[in-house]
């Protein structure tokens, strides 16, 4: 993990009972029927990318494995489920005891993923299982939406670094915690939140806000102030009165007192106005000074379209702050992961695996059946990603051999590929409740999401109408599926 600090705030919550309630009177039920061993196998997927997007970005797996590693029921949440009058005192006992020891594979973190694919399969006993939903999703969930927005807006600005600055519009001081988190592996350069940056390494960065300039009698003594405290790193805030007017001006004055004491000024901030006007002003009165070297931030209630229309105009921008409508994902702020069973054993056979569907009126909420596991397959020559498919457990895709893909919506519509690479997404996480796992540095996941994104094809990268990545079935995965829905439908 990145983090060590035995005090940190973030390792110390025991969260076990962070749950919807009825995992607790399920758990209660199959521990009252006599299933409290029988094996249940689960995935965790999404149905839709948020923003009408292409794909989105996998994250918070380390939390996930944080939280299963510390499962663990403490007196006062049995006194507290005891007190409910609604649980028997072998079922405390049984909690008491608990131990998790389910199987669990996911797909690494900073993965692009796609809709319908399991992102992570748990196989074990029934109330363990079922128990962690509530966690599972939520931790997913949020990072895995933090991190698809911040790729958007990382996208938006073509190369300029782009820093996070939400926290204290985020939903929580974990949504401003782990949003940092998910935003720099998507991207982003750094975070205005100190604590992401003791915790996960996630560097933190800022200079000052406007009640600095407000605190001295005028604004060139608030920047000679500033400039003295840090010359090397001296960035300003211009626009507390007048970017143009003052602002501007005095910067300049600042940065070329730096200059003769042989600092180098970094750059000046507008956080408000019309910035595309400002900043290209702005950069003809700092490239006439001498100041070519001094960089424009830009921020103020970004997202990654008002991001490409400053770029379209012209602005002089050179790296951009994002806030609130980042760290909230403000235009579409859920993500709809779902976490759903898919095989479980009986009383008799308690360690068989028994495909399960869930019917539906609407079609989307139909699961696919079965132990299953993703797969991606590559163009050997380009090196880009073709397809995902998705198979039963068991079946492997031999990419020495010519593979058809099989489109389930049109049985007549194959497609046969070969010269291509296959990789299974999911790796092994637990082994009978113990982690297999070694989670990598935020940096090596950040990379690692950096060098999966250049697979990506840039017509599925598009923000209006990108091209559809197809997630197909495997032929005896859709045969499975097909035969439980005609069997249901007979009856």
């Amino acid at each position: 993990m990145a983090h060590n600090a035995k005090d940190s705030m973030l390792a110390v919550r025991n969260l076990t009972m962070l749950v919807d309630f009825y995992e607790l009177t399920m758990a209660n039920g199959y521990f009252e029927n006599g299933l409290t061993e029988t094996t249940t196998c689960f995935d965790l997927f999404f149905r839709k990318v948020p923003d009408q997007g292409g794909f989105a970005i996998f994250a918070g797996l380390e939390q996930v494995i944080d939280f299963l590693q510390n499962l663990r029921f403490t007196e006062a949440d049995l006194q507290y489920l005891r007190e409910k009058k609604m649980f028997s005192e072998q079922f405390l006992a049984y909690l008491a005891d608990f131990k998790f020891s389910c199987d669990v594979w996911a797909i690494p973190e900073g993965t692009p993923i796609f809709p319908n694919e399991p992102l992570i399969t748990v196989r074990g006993p029934s109330i363990q299982a079922q128990f962690i939903e509530t966690m599972l999703l939520l931790t997913v969930n949020h990072q895995s939406l933090i991190a698809t927005k911040a790729s958007r807006i990382v996208r938006a600005a073509d190369g300029r670094p782009v820093m996070e600055f939400g926290s204290r519009r985020a939903q929580g001081s974990d949504g401003a915690v782990y949003g940092a988190r998910a935003a720099y592996i998507a991207g982003c350069a750094g975070t205005a939140c100190a604590i992401s940056d003791r915790e996960f390494g996630v560097p933190a960065l800022g200079t000052m806000a406007h009640s600095w300039v407000q605190m001295f009698p005028t604004e060139l003594e608030a920047f000679r102030a500033y400039a003295k405290v840090y010359p090397d790193s001296c960035t300003l805030l211009v626009d507390t009165f007048n970017v143009l007017k003052s602002g501007v001006p005095n910067a300049i004055t600042v940065f070329q007192e730096l200059k003769a004491a042989g600092h180098t000024p970094q750059g000046i901030r507008i956080d408000s106005g019309d910035i595309a006007y400002l900043s290209k002003k702005a950069r003809i009165m700092l490239d006439e000074a001498g100041l070519s070297e001094v960089k424009i931030v830009a921020s103020n209630s970004l997202d990654e379209y008002i991001i490409r229309d400053l770029l379209v105009q012209g602005a002089k921008i050179d790296s951009f702050g994002v806030g609130e409508r980042l760290v909230t994902s403000r235009s579409e702020p859920v993500f709809g992961g779902v976490y759903k069973m898919v095989a479980a054993g009986t009383k008799e056979n308690p360690d068989g695996l028994i495909p399960k569907i869930k019917l539906s009126e609407n079609a989307i909420k139909i699961t696919n059946p079965g132990f299953k596991t993703p797969w991606r397959l590559f163009d050997r020559e380009t090196g880009m990603a073709i397809a995902d498919v998705i198979t039963l457990a068991d079946e492997v895709i031999d990419d020495t051999q010519p593979y058809v893909i099989f489109d389930p919506e049109f049985t007549y519509k194959r497609k046969k590929l070969e010269n291509f690479t296959a990789k299974r997404l999911q790796v092994p996480v637990f082994e009978k409740g113990v982690c297999v796992y070694d989670c990598p540095s935020i940096q090596e996941i950040r990379s690692f999401c950096e060098e999966q994104m250049a697979t990506i094809w840039d017509e599925v990268k598009r923000f209006e109408n990108p091209h559809a990545y197809y997630v197909d079935l495997s032929e005896p995965l859709w045969k499975l599926k097909r035969e439980m829905l005609d069997r249901y439908f007979a009856e």
